[in-house]
């Protein structure tokens, strides 16, 4: 089970529920994925609507990366999401916004 008090979202892969925490090693395996120049730049996308579906399977790859799991974008890519994009999307925005809460 996720703790959003920790900045995890969960997400359901495959029929299994996955946790996902963008670790600072996420956040810079995202950077690099996508080619931002900010973090700052993909917050701001997500939250104008701007982003794309490249943004949210690199941000769900972080995730799963920074809670642990070794999956691959080839898995990630195949792989079934329950809610199907709408939740992706949803799961990402969360996620990318715990990211960047202060505790307490």
């Amino acid at each position: 089970m996720a703790n959003p008090h920790a900045g995890e979202v969960a997400l359901v892969i495959d029929g299994q529920e996955h946790r996902l925490k963008l670790t600072l090693g996420a956040l810079a395996e995202l950077e690099s994925a996508l080619g931002a120049d900010s973090l700052m730049a993909l917050v701001e996308r997500f939250e104008s609507g701007r982003f794309s579906a490249r943004d949210v399977m690199a941000l769900i790859l972080a995730g799963l990366h920074g809670a642990g799991t070794p999956m691959t974008a080839a898995a990630l890519l195949s792989a079934d999401i329950r809610g199907g994009a709408l939740e992706a999307a949803r799961a990402a925005g969360l996620l990318l916004a715990r990211a960047f809460v202060v505790p307490g």
